[in-house]
């Protein structure tokens, strides 16, 4: 028995190539929506990233520093993204207190934090 049968066997067929990717594909737009529709923060920063691309792309500086005004931006998306994934899994194992679960909760906030000083940095020295 391979590792395809035992995943088919499981519930979940064993797709591959563009099938996989085609599926794939699907089921990261469907985490995309239900991080637009249940995480504000995702959404506040999607609408940071809105605003501020443009302007990146207007500035007088190089294609690099656009380059790194935008990724550092995109950035945050997505360690927004991986935050709210962390979350919502603690907050599935259970309500009550835990210190594990406090801690990877603040962790993932701490990895948001950062990327958003990052992103500050980034925009500070290139822009000013």
């Amino acid at each position: 028995m391979n590792k395809t049968d035992v995943i088919s066997k499981a519930g979940k067929p064993g797709y591959t190539g563009l099938t996989r990717i085609i599926k794939a594909t699907g089921y990261s737009w469907q985490g995309l929506r239900a991080a637009f529709k249940y995480e504000s923060a995702i959404r506040q920063e999607l609408l940071l990233l809105i605003i501020f691309t443009p302007i990146a792309l207007l500035l007088n500086v190089s294609h690099v520093d656009k380059i790194l005004l935008v990724a550092s931006l995109v950035l945050v998306l997505i360690v927004e993204l991986l935050n709210s994934a962390i979350e919502a899994v603690v907050d599935r194992i259970g309500t009550e207190h835990h210190e594990l679960s406090g801690r990877a909760k603040d962790i993932g906030s701490a990895a948001v934090f950062v990327s958003l000083c990052l992103a500050v940095f980034i925009w500070f020295m290139i822009v000013m």
